[in-house]
Formats: C-alpha cells, structure tokens, sequence
C-alpha cells in the first residue's frame, strides 16, 4: 500500500477502518474470555474521554506538562496505598503495560547489583516456570541469566525452598507472582519475602493479574493470602491498570520500598547534541492519554465503585470453577482464586475444544504444555479471564462448553509429536531454512502466511515442538507476517 496521491473524505475513511475490524474479536458481548477487560459502558466513555482529552499531550517531559506530573503523582500515590505500602515512602513509575513494569524492575535490580555487588559479571534472577513471560523478554533485552525452578504440579504455586536451592553467589533478583496468569494461582509471597530478607536478595513480586483486585476481593471476604508491599522482603511490585482497574491499556504501575532501586530503573543522556534525555521508563515519548484515563476513571469509581465491579467477577469465578468441574472429562488446574481459569481435559483434545467454542461464537484461550525435568509435563489446556462484562456470560459459557466438550469427542486426539519425530528427522531445526519451515506449517494447514479456521493442529504442533524450537516457528511466521502489502 502507498499513501494515496489525493485524501479521501473523513465518512469515508472512518468506513474503511471500521470494515477492516470485520474480522476482530466483537468482544463487547462478554464472550471474549481474554485480552479485554470491560467495566461498564459509563465508566468505559469516561476513560475514553480523559484519554481523549490528554491524548496529544507528550509524557516525555514533566516540566512542559506538569497536569500529567501531577496525575501520575496522585495514581502513584493510589497504587502504593492499595498495595500495603506508604506513599510518603514508595517510588515508583507509571508505565505502558505488565512488560514494561518488569523490564523497568529487572533493569533496576541489576543495576543496583553493579553499583552495590559489582563483583557479579553474569547476574542471575531466580523465577518460577509459571512467571510471566516478560522476565524472560527482561532477561534477553538486559543480559540477565535466567534459573528457572518447579512449582507445585497441584496448586501451580512457587514454594520459598524452590527457590532458595538455585540461589547461587550472582542471584541479584527472586520474583513471584501474586498470582501468576496462566493458572491463577499466587507464590507463597510471605515465604520468598522471608527467604529474600534472610539472603540479602531483592525480591519482585508480579501482581500485574492481581495487584488491583486482590485487595478488593479481601475487602469482600475473600481469603486473600498477604503478598504486597507490607510483606517483609518485597522490594518492589508491579501492577497492571488496564487489567482489572478497568482503564485504557497503556496503564500499569512499578512501585519500590527504595528510593535508591528506582534510582536504578531511570536512564538519563547528556552525551549528544540535542536536548537532555531522562526516561524513567523504558519510552521517552508517550501519550498522556492513558496516565489521564486512569487517573479519571479512578477518582470516578471510588472505592465502592470497584467493589462494585469485583463482586460479580469473584461469584462468577466461583460458579464458572463448579461449573467446568461438572462438565464430563474437564478439571480445572489448581483452585484459583483470582477470575484466571485453566482447563485440563484426560479424555478430549483441549485445542479442539478451543475451536469448537469459536464456532459457537466465544473466545477462549489455548495454553501449551511444558516438559519438566522429570519427564512429565505441565499440561496443555485452555484459559478463561473473567471480567466485569464476561461475568454476566458465565451461565451460557458453560453450555457453550459442554456442547463444544462433546463436539470434540468426535475428533480423535493428534498425536502431533509422533508425526513430527518422523518428519523432523531430517531438519537441521537450528537452521531452519524457508522450506522447512514451509513443510512445518503446511503441517498444520498452514498455507503461507493464511490461517485456517481451526486451529487445534496449529497449536498442537505448537505444543508437541521443544520450546526453543517453537520460538523459531514462532519467529519466523510473524517474520513472513508483518510486511509490507500491496
């Protein structure tokens, strides 16, 4: 595509873009069960309107817009308070997403470690096998080595003696998660706090899933185990406001009980021509559009208003956990509480499930298995994120289920990975040349760069690769995907 020679009329681009988003997600109806967190239509204009408001206003600088300095002071201010910590003694930034609050704490953690253990030459951080991708992402932009250790194969939880026995001498970082996304299911936060304090380590708790709403759920009565910045050990936290805090994405939270660590997280340039660079995140110039967004919808809910919002979701999470237990041949992973919910099935194949709930006009999300190193795997399934609007959707998901449950039955289970130690043996997969890759897709019904409709054989052989072989299917699909179209 070029830029045209001539503009068209503002209806008439407006229409193209709303016919280009045909094939989206519509996930406005509550049956879109990841990626979007809803709150109500009013609060959803709300934010809209703030966003649009601040959305030309540069964040770079917070001396040419001191509004945004200020906004971002006052939802700093909030997020600390929420999460046990004092705001007179927690520092912080306001970021674009869960990814960028982790990089920001990562780079912060081996800073410090370079200034106060500059005897480190290859630093280590210790994290469980269910944290969040983006340590990993953290851990290859920053050269940080990275010590992966098991969960418990019941409740997907990190217990403290996991990680104390892979702490060596260049450890700079433990991390947990409060809870971690795939299966809803929160560290033993008070233990690694303990463990962290006991070693001298720094210690970052994940709360980008729950960091907002846990609280809330304590204060409806939930059983909430402690896991914030009032827990001895934890250093520094990371939360997520375009989760369930319901605004615009481009909003999350990094929060530090040391001045000094987010001293560590900021970069500053004074060595070029142009103008002094200081980003205290990982972006210099940002909308202010989504710091106004959450600063508006915050001071709009209240209190009340999110309590409002999280109640529905904890009794839906509860009645969609009862509800899937019923279903014959699914289980759900662990009892989570938070509105994250993985499914496990021993008689079905789970991806054929995932497409089975597609026809029907829901979206749930495939999640692949990982080998451990005992041999047996975490297992493949599939994941529901419960909002505020999916909530209400619950009792006719569960119908949608056991209708698609039964409809897979009819397809019998791909056993991807013995096709493909034959059709691999003779692949250099550390190599993989165009053609294999070609081969490898054609696999899966993949035909150039057109996905077919059903997807169960693409995540099957997704899920039956080795991780580091997956990543290079994975790299080299969205290579071929993002280019330039005629």
């Amino acid at each position: 595509m070029k830029l045209p020679e001539n503009g068209i009329s503002r209806e008439d681009a407006l229409a193209r873009l709303a016919k280009m988003r045909e094939n989206d997600l519509h996930w406005r109806d509550g049956k879109t069960f990841a990626y979007v967190y809803q709150p109500t239509p009013e609060a959803e204009e709300v934010a809209k309107t703030a966003y649009g408001e601040f959305l030309s206003e540069n964040a770079l600088d917070p001396t040419a817009f001191p509004s945004v300095m200020a906004m971002e002071n006052d939802v700093l201010a909030m997020a600390a308070a929420h999460l046990g910590g004092d705001p007179a003694k927690v520092w912080g930034s306001f970021t674009s997403g869960g990814t960028e609050s982790i990089i920001c704490a990562v780079k912060s953690a081996r800073d410090h470690a370079r200034t106060h253990r500059p005897h480190i030459t290859r630093p280590r951080m210790i994290i469980p096998v269910t944290a969040h991708a983006a340590f990993h992402k953290a851990a290859h932009y920053l050269c940080v080595e990275l010590d992966l250790v098991e969960v418990d194969p019941e409740t997907f939880g990190a217990s403290p003696e996991a990680l104390a026995a892979a702490i060596t001498d260049d450890t700079i970082l433990l991390v947990g998660s409060a809870p971690s996304y795939a299966h809803g299911a929160c560290d033993d936060i008070v233990g690694i706090g303990a463990l962290a304090k006991e070693r001298g380590l720094l210690f970052h708790v994940d709360g980008c899933m729950g960091g907002w709403m846990l609280p809330l759920y304590k204060k409806l009565g939930a059983d909430v185990p402690d896991f914030d910045l009032s827990v001895p050990g934890v250093t520094s936290i990371s939360m997520d406001l375009h989760k369930y805090a319901y605004c615009p994405k481009g909003a999350s939270v990094v929060l530090y009980n040391d001045k000094d660590l987010k001293a560590h997280q900021i970069f500053s340039c004074s060595n070029w021509t142009g103008y002094t660079i200081i980003n205290p995140t990982v972006q210099s110039t940002k909308s202010a559009g989504p710091v106004a967004a959450a600063w508006t919808l915050s001071q709009y809910l209240g209190l009340d208003g999110y309590l409002d919002l999280a109640r529905p979701v904890l009794e839906a999470t509860i009645a969609a956990k009862q509800g899937i237990n019923e279903i014959p041949g699914l289980r759900v992973m662990g009892d989570p509480l938070m509105p994250l919910i993985a499914v496990v099935s021993d008689e079905v194949d789970i991806f054929h499930v995932v497409d089975e709930m597609k026809v029907r006009g829901w979206y749930i999300q495939p999640q692949m298995g990982l080998r451990r190193p005992d041999g047996t795997r975490y297992r493949e399934n599939f994941h529901l994120s419960l909002n505020a609007t999916s909530a209400k959707q619950v009792p006719g998901m569960l119908v949608a289920l056991r209708e698609s449950v039964e409809a897979a039955r009819a397809y019998p289970k791909i056993d991807m990975a013995a096709q493909l130690q034959t059709m691999l043996a003779g692949f250099d997969l550390e190599k993989l040349s165009d053609d294999a890759f070609g081969d490898l897709m054609g696999m899966a019904g993949v035909q150039g760069t057109n996905l077919p409709e059903r997807m169960a054989a693409i995540n099957g052989l997704l899920d039956a690769l080795p991780p580091q072989i997956a990543d290079k299917v994975l790299t080299a699909f969205f290579t071929n995907l993002n280019h330039a179209s005629e």
